[in-house]
């Protein structure tokens, strides 16, 4: 079960003068690829109690500020969050022998902005999104669905459906990027971008032993 990598490698020159522009052009590629499957995917791992878990989400938007998802404020990642904002994501590209490992802090994004995204959503996602107290215990599948049905006839297709309050948007701010890519002999290249002013949205590149 040893996957042998490609020569393609990963140099200082190659990339861009900041991990924003170059996520982006590495989200692009990815998105491009037919192997890859839905290349905004990416695993946020959190930390509860000393324990850490991760899961997998979807980016929504990238941009000089940082990497934003949404979720039910209720739900096991937020209570997390809440706990501690120190998160890590981690985009997998494994046909491209391709990863992104991001570390930064997290937090809310507006109400403006969550209700902007809200709305963009397809009708049965609002909907699940009222029905679901995501982590909460759940009996049975049949009462979440009779929960959804009654959301449904209670907002039917076409008509506007609220935002809950209970959902919405995070933003990670990012304190350093790693870029990898896989080599031949596991010689891996790992060029990771680090704040050379914490004040500032200045970086500088190093790289890293595989």
């Amino acid at each position: 079960m040893r996957l042998s990598y490609g020569q393609a490698g990963l140099s200082e020159s190659d990339v861009a003068g900041d991990p924003i522009a170059q996520f982006k052009k590495w989200l692009g590629e990815a998105s491009e690829n037919i192997m890859v499957v839905e290349a905004n995917a990416m695993v946020l791992s959190t930390i509860t109690d000393g324990a850490p878990i991760g899961r997998s989400v979807l980016l929504k938007d990238v941009s000089e500020a940082g990497f934003t998802f949404f979720t039910n404020y209720l739900s096991r990642k937020a209570n997390a969050i809440a706990e501690n904002p120190n998160v890590s994501l981690l985009f997998p590209w494994y046909p491209m022998e391709r990863q992104v490992i991001v570390i930064g802090s997290c937090e809310k994004v507006s109400a403006q902005e969550s209700d902007e995204y809200f709305a963009t959503r397809p009708w049965g996602s609002q909907i699940g999104a009222i029905a679901s107290a995501q982590s909460s215990e759940l009996a049975s599948r049949e009462i979440l669905e009779a929960r959804y049905a009654e959301i449904a006839a209670k907002y039917p297709e076409g008509s506007k459906v609220p935002r809950p309050d209970y959902w919405g948007g995070y933003l990670v701010r990012p304190i350093s990027i790693e870029f990898w890519q896989g080599r031949y002999s596991r010689l891996h290249d790992r060029l990771q971008y680090v704040r050379s002013d914490s004040q500032k949205m200045d970086w500088r590149v190093k790289r890293l032993n595989p």
